[in-house]
């Protein structure tokens, strides 16, 4: 398992967010979230984007809220810690309209990537991002900051990985730009083992109010 190191924090997340898969594994729900088309996939490297320009970077500031219009996310946000391992920690399961952000790596606005997990189901239904993989390019998210300011991300791309296959580097390194990744489960899923891998949306920051 790797141990979170500058925001590389790719397969603690996968363990975290995908274990258990409650809804599904206790039949409560039949319905697989949707997972993102190949049209959604990005064409080059994250900082490569033609779909608008980088807004100047904003200062550093904590996170309180995300939205995210099109699929109907409205959240507030938690910090993520680390555990005793080593790895990300994650929102309580039993509260499924509540995201996290990694607290010790980039503020969503800030130069750098920032990262926002959160549980696509639990044992009583869908949760907070469980329509992540039906987000198209160019959709905006919105996160309200703790200074009063609003960060406004355009979508590159919404991608999805196999666990095993997951492309640390691309989700997690660093960048000269403010970008923004959100992650959930996703991927093929097995009622022993539960989600396969792992939706994410590449965005990075184009305005803010």
């Amino acid at each position: 398992m790797r141990r979170v190191k500058d925001t590389a924090i790719a397969g603690v997340t996968v363990v975290a967010l995908c274990c258990g898969a409650g809804l599904l594994l206790a039949g409560a729900h039949t319905d697989a979230p949707p997972q993102p088309s190949a049209a959604q996939a990005g064409t080059g490297r994250p900082d490569q984007s033609d779909r608008g320009a980088a807004a100047p970077a904003l200062p550093p500031s904590p996170p309180d809220r995300v939205r995210i219009p099109a699929i109907g996310v409205d959240a507030p946000l938690t910090g993520l810690g680390l555990t005793e391992t080593g790895s990300l920690d994650v929102p309580p399961a039993e509260k499924k309209n509540l995201a996290g952000w990694y607290e010790a790596g980039t503020t969503p606005g800030e130069t750098g990537t920032a990262i926002v997990a959160g549980h696509v189901d639990n044992a009583e239904g869908p949760a907070v991002f469980y329509r992540l993989g039906a987000l198209k390019k160019g959709s905006t998210i919105e996160v309200d900051r703790r200074d009063g300011g609003v960060a406004l991300f355009t979508v590159d791309a919404v991608e999805v990985y196999a666990a095993d296959d997951f492309p640390d580097e691309k989700v997690y390194g660093a960048a000269n730009r403010p970008e923004l990744r959100v992650i959930t489960c996703g991927g093929d899923y097995s009622r022993s083992t539960g989600y396969q891998g792992n939706v994410v949306v590449f965005a990075h920051l184009t305005g803010s109010r």
